[in-house]
């Protein structure tokens, strides 16, 4: 029971920062480490041939680097407690992006409502890969429950999935592979064969975790128009993950996501998840907020009894 404490207290400590401070831009951040990491490997082997088998190698080198450094740091401090639970409360703090994504969709909320259309469109740019210099008002708020049912998996849901699996070492493992995936998983020139390894270990990643998040916010709502949903049009989304917390919040709010949308200059022609292209009212951010707030509580409480019925 004490080494499931150890595990449980981090768990609920960082939750509570997480909840209480969320992101600040000017803090420190290990992701951006992450992101320097993946940088400079890519200037360095992104050229010449080979390079899938290169994008692969630094996928590889970078996780298994993520994971074995803060294993060995957490072997290293295990005998002393209290620094073993404050440090692995950080790692928590530094996984979880519950608060900083409501925030982030909220605000997009606000200054649309506050400073208009070219304002709201900005802010949105914060948050998603597409282009928004053209996009409409409805366009904006579909776009901003889009990228909160998605994240709430790969930001919320997975992170504390790996940690439930493997600590916060295999935390932090997962925020590279993903951090990769934002950087180089592109279907573009430049990285087309270099992220490829990158974005199917993204894909395998949150294969389970995108699952259990959809299934989670059909939980906390009650709706069962989600779960049809969700067997419906799960898997009519480009990725094989994304498409199944959207398929989820498209049912519960019973609404239309998806459709064409320009990503770096190129349209793309998504397909549609859900039946009722509605407009999207500005007082419904409460309610995903509410929903993502709640599946990230319940996905703690699940992680802390998997940790006490082991008995780890």
């Amino acid at each position: 029971m004490e080494n499931a404490l150890l595990l449980i207290v981090p768990l609920c400590v960082g939750y509570l920062l997480d909840l209480l401070l969320g992101d600040p831009d000017h803090w420190p951040h290990p992701v951006r480490l992450f992101g320097d990491a993946i940088a400079l490997g890519e200037r360095n082997l992104n050229h010449g041939g080979s390079k899938i088998l290169k994008g692969a190698l630094l996928a590889l080198c970078l996780v298994l680097a993520v994971y074995f450094i803060l294993t060995m740091l957490n072997n290293a401090v295990f005998e002393i407690k209290w620094l073993f639970v404050v440090i692995n409360s950080i790692w928590v703090y530094y996984g979880l992006a519950n608060k900083n994504l409501v925030s982030e969709g909220q605000n997009v909320f606000d200054m649309l409502e506050k400073r208009g259309l070219s304002e709201g469109r900005a802010q949105l740019s914060r948050i998603v890969g597409r282009d928004t210099i053209q996009l409409s008002e409805q366009q904006i708020r579909t776009a901003v429950f889009e990228t909160m049912s998605e994240n709430l998996s790969d930001g919320v849901v997975a992170p504390l999935f790996y940690y439930a699996l493997a600590g916060a070492p295999g935390m932090m493992a997962y925020k590279m592979i993903n951090t990769m995936d934002s950087m180089i998983g592109y279907h573009n020139a430049r990285y087309e064969q270099f992220g490829k390894f990158a974005a199917r270990l993204d894909d395998a990643a949150n294969f389970i975790p995108a699952r259990i998040t959809a299934l989670l916010m059909v939980l906390v709502t009650g709706s069962w128009r989600g779960l049809r949903f969700i067997f419906k049009y799960g898997n009519k989304h480009k990725s094989p993950n994304a498409g199944y917390p959207e398929s989820a919040l498209a049912g519960i709010l019973h609404c239309r996501f998806g459709g064409p949308n320009v990503y770096h200059g190129v349209l793309i022609d998504k397909p549609y998840i859900g039946e009722n292209g509605r407009r999207i009212r500005k007082e419904e951010i409460r309610k995903v907020s509410q929903i993502n707030h709640l599946v990230c509580l319940i996905t703690i409480l699940l992680c802390c009894i998997w940790f006490m019925i082991l008995k780890i």
